[in-house]
């Protein structure tokens, strides 16, 4: 591992399928920061692993079953020994004030957790549209919802909310873009079909994460759910405000549900399961730790 000296006592750890595209860029902008660095990687066939070991990473490889899977398998395997995780996925950047107010929660208040301010980018302009998502906690106190797709960090504690933004890079390029959402709302129309469990029980008057989940759960019954989906992009979250990207970013965030909601009708019609298409996955990288 790197030279921990003068860095946060901070364990960065990601996971990745082929995400060459964003490596160099990503531990450009952590290297120098972090105390330790770690890679889960689920058989990568571009230079993902390459660029990694380049930089001193730890890598290690591992069968992706879901991202909750994931990552509840790397919180609890990997070699990690700084008193503090921070989430990362290889297309976000840590802005310097990010940096700095991370540093000052850690060293300097009693938090248990840090949620950040994500900033989107799409079509390599900066969209007026941020969240709140919890990122870093402390060692072992982090455990993630058993889902497929969009797993959630649960901690509990006092969670503080750091200053600066998380810049969300999503895909290189449109086509990119598509690839990713397509395989996502097959993921979400399945669990749909199948009647799996949500990330955490809704309820209306719960936590955010169990409000969030009771919208996603009556959101199928609202008539003019599109139309409403829409306006909600592009006025509530102010895409209107980017021009044309943020009108093509909001009616792309609509086909994504229609899609899923499509996906669900056809297996309702046919009574089968969509079978997703396989991502492109490799041989065991033997530079690298591989867990079974």
């Amino acid at each position: 591992m790197m030279n921990k000296i003068n860095k946060p006592p901070i364990a960065v750890v990601m996971i990745s399928l082929n995400e060459g595209h964003n490596m160099e860029k990503v531990l450009q902008n952590i290297s120098g920061w972090a105390q330790e660095i770690f890679l889960l990687d689920s058989f990568s066939t571009d230079d993902t692993i390459d660029i990694a070991l380049k930089y001193g990473v730890h890598v290690a490889q591992h069968n992706f079953n879901g991202f909750g899977d994931q990552w509840n398998f790397a919180l609890n395997n990997l070699p990690i020994t700084c008193p503090w995780v921070m989430k990362l996925d290889p297309d976000e950047i840590i802005t310097d004030n990010l940096k700095n107010s991370i540093e000052g929660l850690i060293l300097n208040s009693n938090c248990d957790g840090i949620n950040i301010e994500r900033r989107l980018w799409f079509m390599g302009t900066i969209l007026p549209v941020t969240q709140i998502i919890l990122r870093l906690w402390k060692t072992g106190s982090c455990k993630f919802t058993d889902v497929e797709v969009n797993e959630h960090p649960l901690v509990s504690g006092n969670i503080e909310c750091a200053d600066g933004y998380l810049e969300h890079h999503d895909s290189p390029n449109l086509d990119h873009w598509i690839v990713k959402q397509n395989n996502y709302t097959t993921t979400e129309a399945v669990n749909q079909f199948n009647k799996g469990n949500l990330a955490v029980p809704s309820k209306l008057f719960g936590s955010k994460l169990a409000r969030r989940m009771w919208i996603k759960e009556i959101f199928w019954k609202v008539p003019g759910r599109y139309v409403l989906l829409f306006l909600y992009h592009y006025l509530i979250l102010g895409a209107w405000k980017s021009g044309k990207i943020g009108w093509i970013w909001s009616r792309l965030r609509v086909d994504v549900y229609r899609y899923w909601g499509y996906k669900k009708i056809e297996m309702d019609m046919t009574g089968k399961v969509i079978k997703k298409i396989s991502a492109q996955k490799g041989e065991w990288d033997e530079r690298v730790k591989l867990y079974k």
